[in-house]
């Protein structure tokens, strides 16, 4: 029987860490339908994530017989979750004297540890039992058998924080999602959902539409030349408010241009920070994948030993960390030319502003080819190796230039661009600069003007949040964290709140966000979410106790429902109103009456006509994934187009459901 359990978060890692640890001689068997590794003494086995979840006991699962304020101060229940893994875990640890937490090193790691030396407990006295945990950044040789010469005790006070945010988000997304879902007649897989991080972040995008929507945009004119040396110049005035300003400048103007002044600054534009969770996620949402898409790929690396952990706040490379170690595995993979000038360097690598203990930025540990890993996985590992790589690299240089002209007593502007020395430029692909060098000229230089003309322009609104800037955002006003913003920004989606990227809220979210701004406008604000996390930071040091935190948030929450219940008419009224725009997809061109989404009896989903019965147009619609009203409008039908969101699946637009109808019949009838 082996006597030392190692317990992991994922199969793939028991799998490395077995790996690593016994040299490759390891035994792989499955047993309760789970695959565990075994050599000399030990015995690895690698969890789902976490085996027991919070929830409220049975009595209250029946959403209109509940009492919201009993559910906010309802007992808290532990429910198993994957029940052949606890099984397994009991079965393994009957024997053992040693027991080894190597699950990732955060708040839901280490709980998800602690569950499962909960379940181990109720089998066996865990004070016969010698429990330990070992930390590590990467799944790397080296890195795991220095964390099992060293292990160390396990937290319960990071894993109690993680605990507390659990039941804190279970009880403010339960209370008032059931309230807003029962107040609007949205029940069943139509709920409408709410919570204490989903709530401030959707607020966030449905201000941005609002201030898009409210925005005027303003006419400007500007005054621009040519110059028989190519160079355009404009007025030095830069916009004019009316035409008749600017035609009066261009009135004024001889045919000669006149240099009076060029200036030169050259600037070093400094190399990018290390990656942590933030950036890293602006960066892969930049080249075209999902923040919830490309976290779930950066995990998979990282469990398979090819970056270090994707979760980190850290921006600074520690001492510990020997950049020549990587640089020179790098030497023998695809980037071998980026790295050639790095390696008879003294390495200086830029830092950010945010340092801490836990784990590293994110970095490349171990080399990889395009042939063993994905299309996408390949992506995401080379902007790790490349940002990396740029943070060692020297500045980017670029001299700019300004030249003043004279023409007709009017001063015109030219600026112009060269780059002196691409730098970091060179191995970070992603950021591109563009050149637009001015020829050469001496001061007192006379040049033709060969066109002049008036360049009319107008006002944009401020532009829609992209994934990566609202997680920024989100980062700034402390909501959520780096292990869960991606996540809330994924439930946007899969709840119909927003569309597209950059994100575009739906009228739905309109008439939850305006409704929980009327009625409860502490939900939307991060101040309360903001002040909740770091309760939760306090817990994860030892400085504030879970069960005085969890009071406290039960008493915001019970003082928020009371204000809601007393507002509930119009809440409700509000909601319905909301509800059925957002279902509205146009007119219909036989009764003139509104078309909807609709559900049939038997669940399935169609477009039908508000004048039903004596109106019975209708068109069918498929039958699973959440659908989006868009803008965009058929001419020749009337009809809003439709975009169909299935989760773990990408979006695709149905187009307009009729001609989409049309073109079936005519194909298959």
């Amino acid at each position: 029987m082996p006597k030392h359990l190692i317990v992991t978060e994922k199969n793939n890692t028991a799998k490395r860490i077995a790996e690593i640890l016994s040299g490759g001689t390891y035994n792989r068997e499955r047993i309760e339908g789970v695959d565990v590794y075994s050599f000399g003494d030990k015995i690895v086995m690698g969890l789902r994530g976490h085996i027991l979840s919070v929830d409220f006991p049975k009595e209250y699962s029946r959403w209109e017989e509940t009492n919201l304020r009993d559910l906010i101060f309802a007992e808290i229940v532990h429910v198993p979750v994957h029940r052949k893994y606890i099984k397994l875990l009991k079965k393994l640890s009957r024997e053992v004297e040693r027991i080894t937490i190597a699950t990732d090193y955060d708040r839901e790691g280490e709980l998800i540890g602690v569950e499962a030396l909960r379940v181990i407990s109720e089998s066996r006295n865990l004070e016969d039992v010698r429990v330990d945990r070992v930390r590590y950044s990467t799944v790397t040789k080296e890195e795991i058998l220095n964390a099992f010469s060293n292990p160390v005790e396990v937290d319960y006070n990071l894993a109690a924080s993680a605990e507390v945010r659990q039941i804190v988000d279970l009880t403010w997304g339960a209370t008032l999602t059931r309230f807003l879902s029962l107040s609007a007649g949205r029940v069943g897989k139509s709920f409408l959902s709410v919570g204490r991080v989903q709530s401030p972040t959707l607020a966030l995008l449905v201000g941005r539409e609002k201030e898009i929507q409210s925005f005027k945009p303003k006419k400007y004119f500007e005054v621009e030349v040519e110059l028989e040396n190519g160079v355009v110049a404009r007025h030095a005035h830069g916009r004019f408010e009316t035409y008749e300003e600017a035609q009066k400048i261009l009135n004024s103007l001889d045919n000669i241009a006149k240099l009076l002044d060029l200036k030169s600054i050259v600037k070093n534009e400094r190399p990018p920070i290390p990656f942590n969770t933030t950036e890293f996620l602006r960066a892969a949402t930049s080249i075209g994948f999902s923040a919830s898409n490309a976290m779930s790929i950066a995990e998979n690396l990282y469990t398979n030993g090819y970056i270090s952990y994707p979760r980190t706040d850290n921006t600074v490379y520690p001492a510990s960390l020997n950049l020549k170690s990587v640089l020179k595995f790098l030497s023998k993979t695809e980037f071998r030319e980026y790295v050639k000038p790095l390696l008879g360097d003294t390495l200086k690598p830029t830092r950010g502003k945010k340092e801490t203990t836990d784990h590293p930025p994110i970095y490349p540990s171990s080399p990889a080819s395009r042939e063993e890993l994905s299309e996408k996985e390949w992506k995401i590992y080379e902007l790790v190796v490349r940002r990396f790589l740029a943070t060692l690299y020297p500045p980017c240089v670029v001299e700019s230039k300004q030249a003043t002209f004279e023409s007709g007593g009017e001063v015109l502007k030219a600026y112009g661009t060269t780059l002196i020395n691409l730098g970091w430029r060179a191995v970070y692909t992603y950021s591109k600069i563009s050149e637009n060098p001015l020829p050469d000229m001496v001061v007192g230089d006379e040049f033709s003007i060969l066109s002049s003309k008036i360049v009319e322009g107008e006002t944009k609104p401020p532009p829609r949040f992209t994934q990566g800037s609202l997680i920024k955002l989100m980062e700034k006003l402390g909501i959520g964290t780096k292990s869960t913003r991606h996540e809330i920004i994924g439930k946007l989606y899969e709840r119909a709140y927003v569309h597209g990227n950059p994100i575009k809220p739906t009228k739905l979210s309109f008439s939850v966000i305006e409704t929980l701004e009327k009625y409860a406008p502490s939900i939307t604000k991060p101040d309360m979410t903001r002040r909740l996390e770091e309760d939760m930071e306090k817990i994860s040091r030892g400085d504030a106790i879970p069960d005085e935190v969890l009071d406290e948030s039960r008493g915001m929450l019970s003082e928020i429902l009371k204000t809601l219940s007393m507002e509930r008419e119009g809440i409700s009224e509000h909601l319905r109103n909301g509800v059925m725009e957002d279902s509205v997809v146009g007119i219909c061109r036989e009764c003139g009456s509104k078309l909807v989404i609709r559900k049939s009896k038997k669940g399935g989903r169609f477009i039908g006509c508000t004048g039903y019965p004596e109106c019975t147009f209708s068109l069918p619609l498929p039958r699973s994934g959440r659908i989006y009203v868009l803008d965009k409008i058929c001419e020749k039908h009337g009809i809003h187009h439709l975009r169909i969101y299935t989760k773990g699946r990408k979006a695709w637009d149905l187009g307009c459901p009729e001609c989409g109808y049309e073109k079936w019949k005519s194909e298959n009838c």
